[in-house]
């Protein structure tokens, strides 16, 4: 009979934490968009070291969308949609985006796209993100600064205004 106590709690625990608010960890707005701040991050499949590493990024700067909180751990999605743990010390609030195009993907002088090109993204290219207007964003990848179309690239919600 105790066991099925301790069951129920844990299951009662386990629930909580679904059910938490999303704002209980940091009181910041969730969903939000944030990078990975290490040279290597564990994804993992629930808050805690306990739990087993599913994917290990290497890739500093990458994007990935905060879609949940707990304590210091924060569920997150990248942007092929694989979802995790990772912990907050590992996580930026610096705004990042990765080309997500098909194909290689001008950057422009001016948000137009008759605009003079001073680059060629390939996809999968991370850059830093500089601010948003409604159809274009502008980004900054190496010495290279301009404007790249809403479409192009993941790391920001739709008609989300980044200054």
């Amino acid at each position: 009979m105790v066991r099925f106590v301790v069951m129920v709690v844990a299951l009662g625990v386990a629930a909580g934490i679904a059910a938490a608010p999303a704002r209980a960890a940091s009181e910041r707005e969730v969903p939000r968009y944030a990078s990975i701040r290490a040279e290597k991050a564990f994804l993992r499949t629930g808050p805690g070291t306990r739990y087993p590493v599913e994917w290990v990024y290497t890739k500093r700067d990458m994007p990935v969308e905060i879609v949940a909180e707990f304590d210091t751990w924060r569920r997150v999605r990248d942007w092929k949609g694989t979802t995790g743990w990772m912990h907050s010390s590992i996580l930026s609030s610096r705004r990042s985006v990765i080309v997500d195009a098909a194909s290689t993907q001008p950057l422009r002088r001016e948000p137009r796209a008759d605009s003079t090109e001073i680059a060629k993204l390939e996809p999968g290219v991370i850059a830093r993100l500089l601010a948003c207007d409604p159809g274009w964003c502008r980004i900054e990848v190496s010495s290279f600064r301009g404007w790249l179309p809403r479409g192009a690239f993941w790391g920001v919600r739709d008609g989300e205004k980044v200054e």
